[in-house]
């Protein structure tokens, strides 16, 4: 076995920034979804939940960015 390829001597560190920038992604992403998906709802389905459109409208305005 070499050292040069001993798990000891990998980087892991690049891998942890991807594997973040990738979560971070796929929240951005289901946000952003879960966000338009609500605003299609009816009034009707909003009561059920116990959500006014006044607080869709405002969860539809965020940008995806923001929680």
């Amino acid at each position: 076995m070499s050292v040069f390829t001993h798990e000891s001597m990998i980087n892991h560190h690049g891998y942890g920034l991807f594997s973040q920038l990738a979560d971070t992604l796929r929240v951005w992403r289901e946000r952003y979804s879960m966000r338009r998906e609500l605003s299609k709802w009816s009034e009707r389905d909003l009561r059920d939940i116990g959500v006014s459109s006044a607080d869709v409208a405002y969860e539809a305005d965020k940008p995806f960015w923001r929680a």
